[in-house]
């Protein structure tokens, strides 16, 4: 099964980082994928899976993108989809679902509280277990066969640089996301000899600290707590892959990274203004992260740094509308128009 998914570009920025005095500053953008986020990589393989084991049941959760990439998946292999969606998921990720023909369910305190949390995953894992239906949720704990699909960002991203990278910064709500490109590099230096696997630098909102303060003072595991920030699809309360991921990008001498919800809104308004990026915020969670760790010394000046824009701005209107403004654009007449060019600066 694919939908094109896979191979999305790796641009140099041209503002934003060497206005922070780092000039290798580099966005992948998984935001042009096919549906919109690095999940269609996940979704390609897990509902391939499903085709070569007869499964015609997909039971899933989401907030919104996980969700969005297996509804177009299961569309197109004729698989039947639901999703159960954490209470806050935008308005736009539900739309786009229903549109692909996925039955959905939103659960009030799922993707907040982490007891609600917990429920319906045991409750997924109890009908996906049934014949014929398979549950897939992105994260090693429950679909680690699709996860192999996310580790292809991992063998994609040194063929798209011509130096070796020394930090990926990668937002983690699950922290599934951040365990599969740091073995996806590691299988590049195990297999094909790559010289140096990068250190894997986990960001998550405040908000939802369940692991980033952990990794940063090197506790082994992280918390489970209540989820505080708005940020769509980092609204993550419990581990899962958490205590994973502090071993695995730990390994890799990476750590942890705080931000505001305020910063990434912030940033994301930058990548659109300054990069011409137009992505959802958790998309900006990183290259957010990456300005406060250059702000703080943390990162050298000649430091090779890809940032993970991880989903559209498409997926998220109430977030554009901070950016741009929620009045309607008024209709003009024809010679406004024109004084306003008119009056416009040519430099």
């Amino acid at each position: 099964m694919t939908l094109g998914e896979g191979g999305t570009p790796l641009v140099r920025s041209r503002v934003i980082g060497p206005r922070a005095g780092l000039p290798g500053l580099f966005f992948k953008l998984e935001n042009l994928s096919a549906t919109g986020s690095y999940k269609d990589r996940f979704a390609a393989v897990a509902v391939s899976d499903m085709l070569a084991r007869g499964q015609r049941r997909c039971l899933a959760t989401s907030s919104g993108n996980t969700g969005a990439a297996l509804a177009a998946y299961c569309a197109a292999a004729g698989i039947d989809c639901h999703v159960a969606l954490v209470e806050t998921a935008p308005l736009e990720k539900c739309r786009q679902l229903l549109a692909y023909g996925a039955r959905l369910h939103r659960i009030r305190g799922f993707g907040l509280r982490p007891e609600v949390t917990g429920q319906v995953f045991e409750l997924l894992q109890e009908f996906g277990g049934q014949p014929a239906s398979a549950m897939q949720i992105s994260a090693y704990r429950y679909s680690p066969r699709g996860m192999t699909g996310v580790q292809t960002i991992g063998l994609e991203l040194p063929a798209q640089v011509d130096q070796p990278i020394d930090h990926v910064f990668c937002p983690a709500g699950g922290c599934g996301a951040a365990v599969a490109i740091a073995r996806g590099f590691r299988w590049l230096a195990r297999h094909r000899g790559l010289s140096r696997v990068p250190r894997i630098e986990i960001v998550q909102p405040r908000g939802n600290d369940t692991i980033a303060s952990a990794l940063r003072r090197g506790d082994s595991e992280g918390r489970e707590i209540v989820c505080e920030t708005k940020i769509s699809g980092l609204q993550v309360p419990n581990l899962i892959d958490g205590n994973l991921a502090i071993a695995e990008c730990g390994a890799t001498g990476g750590t942890g990274h705080l931000v505001e919800d305020a910063e990434v809104w912030e940033t994301q308004a930058r990548l659109a203004r300054e990069e011409g990026i137009f992505c959802e915020p958790a998309g900006a969670a990183a290259t957010a992260a990456v300005l406060k760790a250059c702000a703080a010394g943390e990162l050298a000046r000649d430091a090779i740094v890809v940032a993970l824009v991880t989903g559209s701005g498409f997926k998220d209107a109430p977030s554009i509308e901070r950016m741009t403004g929620a009045s309607p654009l008024p209709v003009v007449e024809f010679d406004d128009f024109r004084q306003a060019v008119a009056a416009s600066p040519t430099t």
